[in-house]
């Protein structure tokens, strides 16, 4: 582990410095650091970071981000590979390092970059030195390092090509691949192991793409990839105790035992175990401490030979030697990975073995070692797709549409625009723009009030209120001498000027009227003066020549002062409709409303609606009016007929109660209006509330036929509109207004003022500005900004009519229908934009591209006006249930994502060359141009790519944007959902069809599998359809995994075997120092680790296909497991003479029980599907069967070392003398039977500690206990036939003697009894040297004691319950405890146990015997008598050429008969093979035992003159048989011999050896008497 310091410390940016906000972002693999942000263009941040990297041939990538408002720009990046950082553990000053804007990728890794940006940033970076390792020391050894560099560099060179063909077709490893596990079995897959994503076997050449500026770090450090390795996994202790199997540790790719001598040039290089490149990240499932070294096989060739620099011209110099060992020793230190070493570039200096070393793992044929091995590095179990951080292109013709649609707009969507072509309309328009332009309302003179108190009664101009006197004062015009209350002042808005001019025509005064006249004029040419961008705005927008715009300036100056003042007036006929929401002033919360109409001095009244707070009138009132300035009063009130009310008529004009008013002016009247007015307060006292609705028809004299205001209107702002799209190249000029009013600012002035003096000359709603204005944007609806303004605009149009206030109770509806534009024209207008919206947000990806921010603001703004049409359509048109907004854009998001993966799919592998593939001279597949195939896998591997970009852009991207429905829209979910859908349905299909060809290797569908599984886990299984779900994409590649499963059984029987062959031809050596097997055990599984470390890391969510893929890998593991165990069963015995190897072996088996219980564990344990589980648990029957079996052969190999062992012992034993009870409680006899004990011990117990004490170093605790307990049977068995009961001396006693080292003496008894007359058997008798006396017994029992707890070992060995019970111990005690039993006891045992002598008769009969007994016991002494009739014989199977002379002899046998009749016979019949007897015989029995301790033994024999009788066939009748019934008569099939287990033949054996013994020998007489051999010619 390198730590690599950094320093920012400053940049140096082109620009000025108020545009710079900027922070520098470090990244190291998948480690991402940042600083802070600093404004100006000579940034210093003086900021320290660390990173822990093993990988020294990636690099650091440096950016340089400036910092925005909505979005971060990148204003540079560089790449600096960690080869060329130096190592010290002081801060440097650093290197300018310059920035480029674009990193260049090759295989999905950085490799440099391109596109100089000019700026720069000043890093420090440097690894730090471990151990404390001193400045000049560090210093010293990289110039020696340098040294060393320059003298191979031409070395170097010439064997580049060789080292890359070689690289190629031997290295076995993808350069993709990041499968190279070498930690124990098993391993998980672990989460953001950045290290081991981008695995390499060799780091990347620096070429084409290297920087000078990255030349700057000197100090070439080319990593070395050591040939010796060891295992450390005690390197942790001092010191280290063997093994058990429980103690043992996790199986790793384990080298070979360590040979090289310390002088050895290769020496150096074991300090290269832990430089391989690994996971930042390791496990073990037993917790124990993973060895991150021992990587590749090491060779058993030792190099102790001295090196002839003179007769061998290839070896290197010995300075050289020294050089490349101070090279490793700062490699070692430095903790860096040799590659000049690892590819091969300095093998020519190294002796041939080291070399053969090296290769030798690749010039196998299946590849070499599991981590090098292509079968698994060419599965890529950790995929990461790289999304591209630009957006992707995917329709780049479409986009151009999209943007000539910006500059075009789309009018055929929306209204008609008739008033852009009405030449009649637009001049009137022009006309009337003028009058309001050139003496605009906003700019008239005030009026100039004084206060002014009546002399007679005075009416109010516009409340029509009582002015008299001082109580009731009012103020009065000095200009125009209009008079009205204080707080009427601000109500009045006409003009004072005019208003003065057109009083004082009326009233004759020429003069007075000339002088105002005089001012208007001036006040005209100031403002023709001082806004001249006015008027030349109006005249170029409606195309009037300049002399034609003065002729029509001036008349419309001429018209203002004479016309408007003298000649203007108009008809207006008002309909009064309708009132709606009055407020109630009766008692009963009603009223009874009435209006009053008054234009001018006229005034009008309509009917009274009594009871009633929403009247309707319909009557009809007609005017004339003289005045422009005129204005029309409405007002409602509740009429009251009670008495006060009529009192108040009396005495004042208002004596009913005012419920509102409107005021509307003349002058903004033109056409038929049908409008609702909001009634409003005449003083702040007033309470009103309510709408009235107004028919208004006013005719103006001269212009009966031009249009309504509100249509000249619309022309005049369409116009204008449409004018400053043409002058501003297509696009939508917005003005910069900000406040609450900012919606009401329409274009930048001067426009702006056209229609708002225009609007305020003619009494335009600003509503109905809003609402034109909004028609006019929707025909550019798709440019920059426009969409916000057009939110914002139908927002406030909403609220105008659906936010109902307390003063009118309006429906919103009928506001709305009530409206001056029309609402079948608004209505229309919206459905035709909503439709078009769809379709662009079905297409936002490509209308609002991800890589223009305004753009998305634009998207962001057109879902909110969406919304707004939906809040339109339900609060103000107020419609039952219109489609939601959510779901509309919710359905044009899918369909958008829709049509994307239909172009990804269709164009997957153009899209794909020119988005990723950076490299133009790389060439293609050309199967991949034809879209997806049997053939090739690639297609899919490229679609996911581009849908992952397409996933990472909705989510980073669109999501942010599309945010106004959060709980029920995510854009990055549902594209994520989307995407998998459609690509889950084609990959299935697709592979269907693959598996019907299976035209690609297993290894490409498992790389795909993987993919895929990335893919899902990191996009798909948190999405809503999918959470919580069971995937299904498992099930589609189960079959390919099955494949590669099945390929996995071939490599995995070739790699046991070449594994198992080349620790054979090393001569099993230990796999490490400590380690008590060899390295076939951890090379199988190594191997197994690295198989279920794919099925591990598949990471499968489905149950049941885990179930079968444990189930399929159960089987894998039974087979290797059985097939090395078969191997080391067939080759045991050539090594059980190699004690030490025999040890190994056996210790290989149980490193297979221990560590298929780890691979049990591994596999899931208890929670382990049964079927697999029942597999693991057979097998592990199996080995320990296997592991038992080599065990008893091994032993088995002692026994004959035991046996002479014994024999001495035996002799040893012989020599202690002495007779009579040994009482082992008193000290002195128990001290002398020790020392007899240890004497008669030595010899076995010599052998015993030369032995077991080399089996404890030499095999693992499990197995030492077998070998112990394999040795206890013998030591036991042999100890009970060689010495308790010795074989026989005489050589014609050895026969048929069993040679199992198992079988117990009792056995070779029966063997020899079964085969030897009775005089044989008495002659063996005779060795009485061989009978143990009592002092011999109690030596035995002494030396059994000593070798149990010799065997226990204090509790190291064999448990003692074990040693106690078992049998061959009880065996041995037993037979010696025989020894001391008496003759009667001895043949109470035998009749007890003896139970199935018969059988031999059952299974070859030879005759039969009629018999009859009688048992009686006498009531007094208590003595049983037994009478035994003899009534025939029949059927005698013997065949003989003299004469036949059959009889039957019956004995009792039992205890306690020495001096009572034993034995009867019958008389004998010549010639009769079924003679006839009955004859009758009495046996008296002894009260002392019960009958059935005794048996009756019946023999037939052919009884011969002169010579013994022959035996013709034997059968025993137990008393205890017929011991309840008393009595039995049956035909006893006659045998051949009677059968006998173990302890009779034991009993035989001991009363044999008692010669002096008549009971006794009569005894062995019967008991092993066999028929005789017939005697025919």
């Amino acid at each position: 582990m390198s730590l690599l310091c950094i320093c920012v410390k400053k940049a140096r940016l082109t620009g000025t410095e108020e545009k710079y906000n900027s922070y520098v972002t470090l990244k190291l693999q998948n480690v991402k650091s940042t600083t802070i942000a600093v404004k100006g263009n000579n940034p210093s941040w003086e900021q320290d970071f660390m990173f822990e990297t093993m990988r020294l041939d990636t690099g650091l990538i440096i950016e340089l981000w400036n910092k925005g408002m909505l979005w971060d720009k990148l204003m540079g990046t560089h790449w600096l590979p960690l080869m060329k950082v130096h190592h010290s553990n002081q801060e440097g000053e650093g290197k300018w390092l310059s920035l480029d804007s674009e990193v260049v990728m090759r295989n999905g890794e950085a490799k440099g970059t391109r596109g100089a940006t000019g700026n720069s940033v000043l890093i420090d970076a440097r690894f730090e030195l471990p151990y404390d390792l001193p400045e000049s020391e560090a210093l010293e050894l990289q110039n020696k390092l340098e040294v060393l560099n320059n003298i191979m560099d031409h070395e170097i060179q010439t064997l580049e090509k060789q080292h890359r063909r070689a690289t190629r077709s031997l290295s076995g490893m993808s350069e993709d691949s990041d499968y190279t596990s070498d930690i124990s079995y098993p391993t998980q897959h672990q989460h953001n192991s950045s290290a081991h994503q981008f695995r390499r076997d060799y780091p990347y050449r620096y070429d084409s793409l290297e920087r000078d500026d990255s030349r700057e770090y000197s100090g070439r450090y080319d990593s070395f990839d050591g040939y010796e390795r060891e295992a450390d996994y005690y390197q942790d202790s001092p010191t280290h105790h063997p093994r058990s199997d429980s103690e043992s540790e996790p199986l790793y790719y384990n080298s070979r035992p360590p040979h090289l001598n310390h002088d050895s040039p290769a020496e150096s290089r074991r300090s290269f175990d832990n430089m391989s490149r690994q996971s930042t990240q390791e496990y073990s499932p037993t917790d124990s401490r993973v060895s991150l070294g021992n990587t590749s096989r090491q060779s058993t060739v030792e190099y102790n030979q001295q090196y002839d620099f003179d007769t061998n011209p290839q070896m290197p110099t010995p300075a050289k030697l020294r050089w490349i060992r101070a090279f490793e020793q700062v490699c070692a230190r430095l903790n860096e990975r040799n590659s000049l070493l690892e590819n091969g570039d300095i093998l020519g200096d190294l002796p041939s073995g080291v070399a053969h070393n090296k290769r030798s793992w690749y010039a196998h044929a299946n590849g070499g070692p599991p981590e090098h091995n292509p079968f698994y590095t060419s599965i890529d179990s950790m995929p990461e797709i790289t999304p591209r951080k630009k957006s992707v292109p995917l329709v780049s013709d479409l986009t151009m549409a999209a943007h000539k649609r910006l500059n075009a707009g789309v009018p055929s969507i929306m209204v008609a625009r008739q008033s852009l072509n009405d030449e009649e309309l637009k001049m009137h328009v022009y006309k009337k723009t003028l009058q309001a332009l050139i003496y605009p309302i906003s700019s008239t003179r005030p009026h100039n009030f004084v206060v002014w108190s009546a002399t007679s009664p005075t009416y109010c101009f516009e409340c029509e209120g009582l002015l008299w006197g001082l109580a009731r004062q009012g103020v009065r015009c000095a200009e125009c001498g209009v008079k009205c209350h204080e707080k009427c002042k601000d109500l009045l808005n006409a003009d004072c000027l005019q208003r003065a001019a057109e009083k004082s025509s009326k009233h004759g005064a020429e003069d007075k009227t000339q002088n105002i006249i005089m001012a208007m004029k001036d006040r005209m040419k100031t403002r023709e003066k001082n806004k001249p961008e006015i008027f030349e705005l109006i005249r170029t927008m409606f195309s009037i020549g300049r002399n034609a715009n003065l002729c029509h300036l001036e008349s419309v100056k001429e018209w203002l002062l004479e016309d408007g003042t003298t000649k203007w007036s108009a008809k207006i006929t008002i309909t009064v409709i309708s009132a709606q929401g009055l407020i109630g002033k009766d008692k009963t919360g009603t009223s009874d409303p009435y209006v009053t109409v008054q234009v001018g001095k006229t005034k009008k009244r309509t009917k009274t609606v009594p009871q009633e707070l929403n009247p309707v009138w319909n009557e009809i009132f007609y005017f004339e009016c003289h005045n422009s300035s005129d204005r029309i009063k409405v007002r409602v009130w509740d009429e009251d007929n009670d008495l006060k009310s009529k009192l108040r008529h009396k005495f004042t004009r208002e004596a009913d109660d005012f419920l509102g008013q409107t005021i509307i002016e003349v002058r903004t009247l033109s056409g038929e209006m049908d409008v609702w007015y909001n009634l409003e307060k005449r003083t702040d006292k007033s309470a009103v509330s309510g709408a009235i609705r107004l028919h208004i028809s006013v005719e103006i004299k001269g212009e009966e036929k031009v249009a309504p205001y509100h249509v000249q209107y619309t022309c005049l702002h369409e116009n204008l509109f449409h004018y400053l799209c043409e002058t501003s190249g297509g696009t939508v000029t917005l003005p910069d207004a900000k406040g609450d009013d900012a919606w009401k600012v329409y274009f930048e002035e001067p426009a702006q003022e056209i229609v708002d003096e225009f609007a305020m000359r003619y009494g335009i709603e600003s509503i109905y500005q809003a609402m034109t204005h909004f028609s006019c944007l929707s025909t550019k609806y798709m440019s920059p900004g426009v969409p916000a303004v057009m939110s914002t605009l139908l927002a406030n149009i909403n609220a105008f009519y659906a936010h109902t206030t307390a003063s009118t109770a309006v429906s919103a509806s009928d506001r709305f229908a009530a409206s001056n534009f029309g609402k079948e024209k608004f209505v229309k207008l919206l459905d035709q934009l909503h439709n078009s919206l769809r379709i662009d947000l079905s297409v936002y990806r490509n209308t609002f591209p991800a890589s223009d921010p305004g753009r998305l603001q634009d998207l962001k703004s057109t879902v909110d006006l969406l919304t707004s049409i939906t809040f339109f359509r339900m609060k103000v048109q107020e419609l039952s249930s219109p489609p939601r907004a959510s779901v509309v854009v919710k359905d044009c998001v899918k369909a958008c994502m829709k049509s994307t993966y239909q172009f990804l799919f269709d164009n997957c592998n153009e899209l794909y060359q020119r988005e990723y593939q950076t490299d133009p001279s790389e060439q293609t597949n050309p199967d991949d141009h034809d879209g997806p195939n049997t053939r090739s896998l690639e297609f899919w591997n490229k679609l996911m790519t581009l849908i992952v970009s397409v996933i990472e852009e909705d989510k980073n991207s669109y999501t942010p944007v599309l945010n106004q429905f959060p709980q029920e829209l995510n854009v990055g979910q549902v594209s994520a959902a989307s995407q998998w859908h459609w690509f889950a349905q084609d990959l299935s299909y697709a592979l269907q069809e693959h598996e019907k060809e299976r035209l690609c290797k297993s290894s490409e569908y498992m790389n795909l599998h993987f993919k895929v599984k990335w893919f899902y886990h990191k996009y798909i299984a948190a999405v809503p359809p999918y959470k919580g779900t069971v995937p299904e994409y498992p099930i589609w590649f189960e079959p390919f995994v099955m494949q590669w499963l099945n390929e996995n059984d071939d490599v995995s029987m070739e790699y046991l075997h070449g594994a198992y062959d080349r620790d054979k031809k090393d001569g099993f050596q230990k796999a490490s120092e400590h380690a008590l097997f060899s390295t076939s055990v951890t090379d199988v599984f190594t191997q197994l680790n690295q198989c279920f470390d794919v099925i591990q890391k598949l990471e499968c969510p489905d149950p049941e296909i885990i179930v079968r893929f444990m189930k399929r890998f159960a089987k894998t593991v039974n087979k290797v497991l059985l097939a090395y165990a078969d191997i080391v069963r067939r080759d045991f015995a050539k090594y059980v003479g190699r004690q030490k190897i025999a040890c190994i072996l056996m210790n290989n088996i149980q490193q297979l029980r221990v560590q298929l219980e780890k691979v049990f564990e591994a596999m899931g344990g208890d929670n382990l599907d049964r079927d697999a589980a029942d597999i693991l648990k057979e097998l592990q029957q199996k080995l320990n069967g296997v592991l038992d079996e080599l065990s008893v052969t091994f032993a088995s190999s002692l026994e004959p070392q035991i046996q002479a062992s014994m024999q001495q012992l035996g002799t040893q034993l012989s020599k202690v003398k002495g007779s009579g009870q040994v009482s082992l409680g008193q000290a002195s006899h128990r001290t002398a039977v020790q020392q007899e004990s240890d004497m008669v011990l030595s010899p076995l117990m010599d052998f015993l500690d030369g032995s077991i004490s080399m089996f404890a170093q030499s095999c693992e605790k499990t197995v030492f206990k077998r070998v112990l307990k394999e040795l206890w049977k013998i030591v036991m068995s042999t100890m009970e036939k060689t010495v308790v009961l010795p074989p026989l001396s005489d050589p014609r006693q050895l026969l048929l003697i069993p040679g199992n080292a198992q079988a117990k003496i009792e056995n070779v008894s029966s063997r020899v009894l079964n085969h030897m007359p009775v005089k044989m058997l008495q002659d063996m008798t005779k060795e009485a040297e061989k009978n143990l006396s009592l002092r011999q017994c109690a030596v035995l029992e002494m030396a059994l004691d000593t070798i149990k707890q010799y065997f226990h070992a204090g509790g190291n060995g064999l448990k003692k319950t074990f040693l106690d019970k078992s049998s061959e111990l009880l065996s041995l005690r037993y037979a010696l405890s025989l020894y001391t039993h008496t003759t009667d006891a001895l043949i109470k045992i035998f009749v007890s146990t003896q139970t199935q002598q018969e059988q031999p008769s059952i299974e070859d009969t030879v005759g039969e015997v009629s018999i009859q007994v009688d048992l009686f016991t006498h009531p007094g002494t208590g003595e049983h008598k037994v009478t035994v009739k003899i009534v025939a014989a029949n059927d005698l199977k013997w065949r003989t050429t003299g004469m036949f002379k059959p009889f039957v002899e019956v004995h009792m046998i039992g205890p306690h008969l020495s001096d009572k009749k034993r034995k009867h016979s019958t008389k004998s019949k010549n010639n009769n093979w079924s003679p006839k007897f009955n004859e009758t015989f009495h046996f008296i029995l002894s009260n002392e035992d019960a009958p059935d301790a005794y048996e009756l033994h019946i023999c037939t024999k052919d009884y011969c003159f002169a010579r013994e009788d022959r035996l013709i066939g034997v059968s025993v009748l137990q008393l205890r048989d017929i011991q309840e019934k008393g009595s039995c008569a049956c035909w006893c099939h006659l045998g051949r011999r009677v059968h006998l287990d173990e302890t009779g033949w034991t009993v035989l054996r001991i009363l044999s050896q008692r010669t002096n013994d008549e009971v006794a020998k009569g005894f062995v007489k019967l008991k092993s008497e066999c028929r005789h051999r017939e005697e025919v010619e």
